[in-house]
């Protein structure tokens, strides 16, 4: 089955799609080998980023992209590990000539630079309060990445038909089991 939720609006879109280079609920991680993440950065447009590419280089994006993804479900370890990461990879905020502020990334080397957009798309969206409606599903096995357009911004699976349907299953089985139905 597919994840069919509409992707986060623009400004958004880098970190989901970064965050999501991993499927985990479908064993697949496009970064888990240089010939994969190779080709995953070519595909989202980062193709000076894959040509740099290498084990290190691997490994930090990884790193990275699950710092992102723990900062979105709120852990304190992963602010602490992403206040490192713009230490490392971003400059201080400048301005266009549009009068919109971007953080630039700190150095040229490609692979960084392309962790340097995820990381200022994610300030910038935490200091606009647009980052509460990107969401980590709760289902530890699945841990997607989702935009959450539902009007409260309550949601909580990535999809009520895979991990929804998954959780209620087993609540129904554990009270089965504890009124000792089953």
């Amino acid at each position: 089955m597919a994840y069919t939720r509409p992707p986060a609006p623009d400004d958004l879109l880098v970190i989901e799609e970064f965050c999501n280079s991993a499927r985990f609920l479908y064993g697949e991680d496009s970064l888990a080998s240089l010939e994969t993440a190779r080709a995953w950065l070519h595909d989202h447009g980062h193709v000076q980023a894959g040509c740099a590419l290498d084990s290190d280089a691997l490994a930090f994006l990884v790193r990275a992209r699950e710092s992102a993804r723990e900062h979105l479900e709120g852990g304190a370890d992963a602010h602490a590990r992403l206040s490192d990461l713009s230490d490392l990879l971003l400059r201080p905020p400048q301005w266009d000539g549009q009068g919109r502020a971007h953080l630039p990334p700190a150095d040229g080397d490609p692979v960084r630079a392309m962790a340097a957009e995820v990381l200022s798309a994610l300030a910038l969206a935490d200091f606009a309060g647009r980052s509460a409606r990107l969401k980590v599903c709760r289902s530890p096995d699945c841990r997607w990445v989702y935009y959450d357009r539902s009007p409260a911004n309550n949601s909580s699976w990535c999809s009520m038909d895979i991990c929804g349907a998954r959780h209620k299953m087993r609540a129904y089985r554990d009270r089965r089991t504890f009124q000792g139905d089953g």
